[in-house]
């Protein structure tokens, strides 16, 4: 709920104060601007800047229509790992809207977000979401359908990675889950399925951004595995017919959360207009203006308005496959997990 502040007053002098000061002081309360003007930091992951350069504008109007007050709306992109990092560091975040779960859970272990994060927006603090898919060049040259096709010794694949990038962790868990699904249930099997499609992986960015790059501007790889919605932004951007989307038969509910960083938040006196921006997110403007980038939304008006955008895809979840990402992030991401020994050898 956004709530207005009222900026107090005081018409008693200091002992030391000018006059030119005071009238100063009297002109800026009560002259035509009268509105504050405050900033904020919404730390992101790697390729929602433009999603997030769309929203500002219309939170901001929003809020100063509500308040009177100017908002600067500051933005950071980078890996999400990469951004939890930096916030423990001292990147000085309001809020977070990353893509992984295990990234804002690390800010919360360390008090920085609070302990019920999930529970303090609905969705699991999720107001959209999306799963790993496909963009190919026109005409599917190499005949791109599923991820069997991903670890044929012809195919060359871009995607980021898991160790800095939570969109690469998604398409690591979708390829595990495949495998999974396919061998009933071998472990064995889907490691050697996921390792032969780490194999053919011509570059590992540490971000979803640099893998775009690196696939669009670099020429490199047949195939680039991303967010459904980068890989549609990607296709409207570029010439008709440059690239083609594949979503593949099965994968991964890729949950978007977002959370409060309370601990600098509280310190820099932003909690107010920070827990206001993040229930803006789920509004129907807000929620319009997601699905325009091509991420799935829950606003029952705009799903419906938006169906013909977004192919039917079984979707499998981190819980149901995998035990929740705390057991994901122990099996196959901490020190000597799964990943580690794949890539080892």
């Amino acid at each position: 709920m956004i709530r207005s502040q009222m900026v107090p007053l005081s018409l008693s002098f200091q002992p030391r104060r000018t006059i030119g000061a005071a009238l100063l002081a009297l002109a800026a309360a009560f002259g035509p601007a009268q509105a504050q003007n405050r900033e904020i930091l919404n730390v992101s992951y790697d390729i929602a800047r433009e999603l997030y350069a769309a929203i500002n504008p219309v939170f901001a109007e929003e809020w100063k229509a509500q308040t009177g007050e100017v908002l600067d709306i500051q933005q950071s992109h980078a890996g999400s790992s990469k951004q939890a990092r930096a916030i423990l560091q001292g990147l000085k975040a309001d809020l977070v809207t990353f893509n992984q779960v295990l990234d804002v859970q690390i800010l919360a272990d360390k008090g920085f977000v609070d302990a019920d994060w999930k529970s303090a927006l609905p969705n699991n603090a999720s107001p959209y979401y999306s799963l790993p898919a496909f963009l190919v060049r026109g005409g599917n040259p190499k005949g791109i359908k599923d991820w069997d096709d991903l670890i044929r010794e012809d195919v060359s694949i871009v995607f980021p990675n898991p160790k800095t990038s939570g969109n690469a962790r998604y398409t690591y868990l979708a390829a595990y889950a495949y495998a999974l699904d396919k061998f009933g249930g071998d472990d064995a099997a889907a490691q050697d399925f996921v390792s032969k499609v780490l194999k053919n992986v011509a570059v590992f960015d540490t971000g979803g951004r640099g893998a775009t790059t690196s696939f669009v501007e670099r020429g490199l790889g047949d195939v680039l595995i991303t967010f459904e919605a980068e890989v549609e932004n990607i296709r409207a951007a570029e010439a008709e017919g440059a690239y083609e989307r594949v979503v593949p038969s099965m994968s991964l509910l890729a949950e978007f959360p977002v959370a409060l960083v309370r601990k600098v938040a509280e310190a820099r006196g932003t909690t107010d207009v920070a827990e206001a921006y993040l229930n803006f997110l789920y509004s129907k403007p807000a929620q319009e203006i997601i699905a325009s980038f091509n991420n799935r939304v829950h606003d029952a008006e705009v799903v419906a308005a938006t169906a013909d955008q977004f192919p039917e895809v079984r979707l499998v979840t981190v819980e149901e496959v995998f035990g929740g990402w705390d057991a994901a992030q122990e099996t196959h991401f901490g020190d000597g997990g799964t990943l580690d020994r794949i890539f080892s050898n």
